[in-house]
C-alpha cells in the first residue's frame, strides 16, 4: 500500500468509527490520523532503506512491530488519561498501517524482536531512488493488484470526504 491508500483507508476507518462512537468532532483529528497512517513508513523507509541500507536493507522494520505499536499505544493512552488525546490518535492510526500492510505475512518483523533480532531483507536490492521509482511504477501500474486498488479506494475515500467536509462548511456559513 502506498500514500493514498493508507492515509485514505485510514481516514475511512476513523470516520466510520467516529460516527459510531465519538461525539468528538472528526474533523480536528484528520492531520493526527493522517500523520499516524504513514508514520510506520516515515520512520522505516529512510532508517532502513537510506541510513541502514548496509546491514537491515528493508524498509519494515522497527515501526513496523507489533511492539511499536503497544508502545506508541500505551504512551497514547497514558496522555489521554492527561486530557491530551492527540497520541492515542496516532498510534490507532499507525496501527492500521500496519494492518494494511498486513504485516502479520511477516512475523519475523510483527513479532520482532520474539522471533529473533533480525529483519528480513528487501527482495528488491537497489539505491534508495531506484527502489523509490520500482514502488511507484509498481504502485500506479494499471493491472489490478492489490496496491493499485488500495490506493483507488484511498482516493476515493478522500474525495468523498473531502465534499462532506464542503458540504458541512457551507451549511455552518449559510446559518
Amino acid at each position: 500500500m502506498f500514500i493514498f491508500g493508507h492515509v485514505g483507508i485510514t481516514l475511512g476507518i476513523f470516520y466510520l468509527l467516529s460516527c459510531l462512537f465519538s461525539k468528538n468532532n472528526f474533523w480536528i483529528m484528520v492531520p493526527w490520523i493522517a500523520f499516524g497512517a504513514l508514520l510506520p513508513d516515515f520512520i522505516d523507509k529512510p532508517l532502513g532503506r537510506i541510513i541502514l541500507a548496509e546491514t537491515i536493507g528493508s524498509g519494515r522494520i522497527f515501526a513496523h512491530t507489533l511492539l511499536f505499536g503497544l508502545l506508541l499505544g500505551l504512551s497514547g493512552y497514558y496522555l489521554h488519561s492527561k486530557d491530551k488525546s492527540e497520541l492515542l490518535i496516532i498510534a490507532g492510526a499507525s496501527f492500521c498501517h500496519i494492518f494494511e500492510d498486513q504485516i502479520w505475512n511477516s512475523p519475523e518483523v510483527f513479532f520482532w524482536p520474539f522471533l529473533g533480532w533480525e529483519f528480513p531483507k528487501d527482495t528488491i536490492s537497489a539505491s534508495f531512488i531506484e527502489y523509490l521509482m520500482i514502488i511507484l511504477s509498481r504502485s500506479y501500474d494499471l493491472g489490478f493488484t492489490d496496491v493499485f486498488i488500495s490506493e483507488i479506494v484511498g482516493m476515493i475515500i478522500i474525495v468523498l470526504l473531502t465534499g462532506k467536509y464542503i458540504s458541512e462548511k457551507r451549511k455552518i456559513i449559510r446559518n
